[in-house]
């Protein structure tokens, strides 16, 4: 008779059971051979003999060399584990990177933020537009984020936090510039994808864009810096306490008590660690540090962003299985990012490329700006910001290898100034394109720069397919001086019989203040941190500076966030 796990599933079980009743199929052949049944020692004849007698033969075996079946079975058992083992790890592997895919939102940038340009060995720097809503658009952020009482769970928010990341093309070097949210700017024609609100396009406040989607936000800052930007990471209120939580707290210091009556953060002077909502209340605080404007909580964000890198790069953070998967779960939950980073495997490749760069060498800077001549509660771009925005367009590290300061500020003042100044020159731009406002594009960027207010605009007499810039007798130059401002090279150049410059704006130029491919030389990284509040990831002593102006009010008298502190002895502190 044939074994019973030869036959059709069941029956040759059920066969051998009627035949033998004493016999259990699912007994296992070293149990049977340890424990003989009684039965055994009956004669038996025919094949029942025959299959008695195979059966003492092999316990006796057995018995005689019982070391070598056991091995067997040890080595068994080892490798059923193993290939058990693998097995669930895998697939939990491949659960757990679904699962992360799964909580990924990811929306299309269309192209909106220009594209970034190799280097001499065909690496690109990455840009990415870093964005905190302030958007009420769940229970969970109208519950962090107030406001929600009349109007309940909204649809809009704005981008009250906008820092743009660039992550150098050798990933040496870092430059993070954060944009105050009070900057009034030009807005371009927009439409958000996901809910079919548009815009023309209009002046305004900067953080208004993301109204019409993350893209129209990218759009923005990139038509305001003239930086190509090819990703960008939106976070809410929720999203910062996540990430907080799954990090393990963030540790801050402050110069002095501060309690911040709008943001409610509440704050001993000295060093805290902040989880959750307390995270969030000191990101959020702009009445609590500085001047206790919008200027004043950049600082202070840098100095919790710094701190998170720290905390990321610091040992056994990114070693622990629990502590990675927590983040990796929490930063998936917590961001929306664009489809060039909607996959795990390319938030991966991100991290990766962040974790190369050493602190010393990731530099903070907050955008110059100005007051608005329209509305003191507003700024505009100030003295400094285009050459900061050019370093980093043009991929400029603001520190050098050992993480000082740049030196190459004075080297490239030297190697740019120009042989007739910047001022001194006025240019007549003619739009040869069939994209409207190309001539007055580039005449503000001459005139950004510093060239004369001379500076005219016109419409070319026929349409042009290449750029040309025309100038007369002994104004080489100051051709060469609007070339190198615009990224020009000497074959746009051209000597013409009438008296002045004349650039021609062609079809091979139809987006940008750079021409595509061109280089603008070195910026003065000097001009560029100057008055830009730099700091550099590894300064770990530094401390939000608690505002002393009068920026809060508690029970409707102004007072000091210090002062603040000390009369609300009864509200817990933030971290309590």
């Amino acid at each position: 008779m044939s074994d019973p796990w030869d036959g059709p599933a069941g029956q040759a079980t059920r066969r051998r059971d009627r035949r033998v009743p004493g016999q259990r199929a699912s007994e296992p052949d070293a149990a049977r051979s340890e424990a003989p049944r009684a039965d055994e020692d009956r004669p038996q004849g025919g094949r029942a003999a025959a299959r008695a007698a195979a059966r003492s033969r092999g316990g006796r075996r057995a018995r005689r060399a019982r070391p070598a079946p056991r091995g067997k079975r040890v080595l068994k058992t080892v490798a059923i584990s193993l290939s058990t083992l693998i097995v669930v790890t895998a697939g939990a592997g491949w659960w757990f990177y679904e699962h992360l895919n799964g909580n990924i939102h990811s929306l299309s940038l269309d192209g909106k933020g220009g594209t970034e340009k190799a280097d001499a060995f065909g690496r690109t720097p990455i840009n990415i537009l870093v964005m905190g809503s302030d958007g009420r658009t769940s229970a969970a952020d109208c519950k962090l984020g107030g406001g929600c009482s009349h109007t309940g769970v909204q649809t809009g928010s704005n981008a009250d936090v906008e820092m743009v990341v660039h992550i150098s093309a050798d990933r040496s070097n870092a430059t993070v510039m954060s944009i105050p949210r009070d900057t009034m700017t030009q807005v371009p024609a927009c439409k958000n994808t996901e809910n079919g609100q548009s815009t023309a396009g209009y002046f305004g406040q900067i953080n208004s864009a993301l109204q019409y989607g993350p893209a129209c936000q990218v759009a923005t800052v990139h038509q305001l810096t003239g930086i190509p930007i090819d990703h960008f990471v939106k976070l809410d209120f929720s999203g910062v306490v996540k990430m907080s939580d799954a990090v393990g707290g963030v540790p801050v210091c402050v110069s002095d008590n501060v309690y911040d009556t709008y943001s409610h953060l509440k704050l001993s002077k000295g060093t805290h660690t902040l989880k959750g909502v307390a995270a969030l209340e000191f990101v959020r605080s702009r009445h609590g540090f500085g001047d206790g404007s919008d200027l004043g909580r950049t600082i202070s964000q840098h100095i919790f962003l710094s701190s998170m890198i720290r905390k990321f790069k610091s040992a056994g953070t990114l070693t622990d299985p629990g502590a990675v998967y927590d983040l990796a779960d929490a930063a998936t939950k917590a961001l929306t990012v664009d489809d060039g980073l909607g996959t795990v495997k390319k938030l991966i490749a991100l991290a990766s490329d962040v974790n190369k760069v050493p602190t010393k060498r990731m530099t903070f800077t907050t955008m110059q700006t100005a007051a608005d001549p329209s509305d003191d509660n507003r700024v505009v771009v100030g003295p400094g910001a285009k050459t900061l925005f050019a370093t980093i367009a043009n991929d400029q590290s603001l520190t050098t290898g050992s993480g000082g300061k740049s030196a190459a500020a004075s080297a490239a003042k030297k190697a740019t100034t120009p042989s007739v100044p910047a001022a001194q020159i006025a240019v007549t731009v003619e739009n040869g394109t069939a994209v409207t406002g190309r001539a007055s594009a580039i005449a503000t960027a001459l005139t950004d720069q510093g060239f004369g207010s001379g500076t005219t605009t016109a419409n070319a007499p026929s349409p042009a397919a290449t750029t040309t810039l025309t100038y007369g007798d002994g104004q080489k130059g100051a051709a060469q001086t609007v070339a190198k401002a615009l990224g020009l090279s000497g074959s746009h150049l051209k000597q013409g019989t009438g008296t002045g410059l004349t650039l021609v704006i062609g079809g091979d130029w139809t987006s940008g203040t750079t021409f595509p491919g061109g280089s603008t030389g070195p910026a003065d990284t000097k001009t560029a941190v100057s008055n830009a509040h730099a700091s550099t990831a590894d300064q770990a002593k530094a401390c939000a500076k608690v505002s002393s102006y009068r920026t809060v009010t508690l029970n409707g008298v102004p007072m000091t966030p210090s002062e603040a502190y000390a009369e609300a002895r009864n509200k817990p502190d933030s971290d309590s």
